[in-house]
């Protein structure tokens, strides 16, 4: 299961610009991979809607895809240190959908 969580947060570095790609995973080797969680609501096929959030000491990734009979997917990484605590995911709700 750690080696799925690790290939799972990969996946969301992978995009990142290569330097903020080595930082976040500078950060979470030195944080400890011990100190990262998975959770997960839904079903667990791909016919109705789900969500996960893999949640470190210092970031949160959240998978969602509830909407139009889960065929709509939002995902966002979020930083503690830098979002200032707002909810991007509910603003998005609010103004896109």
């Amino acid at each position: 299961q750690k080696n799925n969580l690790k290939m799972l947060v990969q996946e969301y570095i992978s995009i990142l610009p290569e330097e903020l790609a080595m930082a976040r995973n500078k950060e979470i080797e030195e944080g400890g991979w011990d100190k990262i969680y998975f959770a997960w609501a839904g079903v667990t096929d791909r016919s109705a809607g789900h969500y996960y959030r893999v949640q470190g000491p210092r970031f949160l990734i959240e998978f969602d895809n509830t909407q139009n009979n889960a065929n709509h997917i939002h995902t966002v990484w979020r930083d503690f240190d830098g979002d200032f605590g707002r909810d991007l995911l509910r603003e998005h709700y609010k103004s896109a959908h």
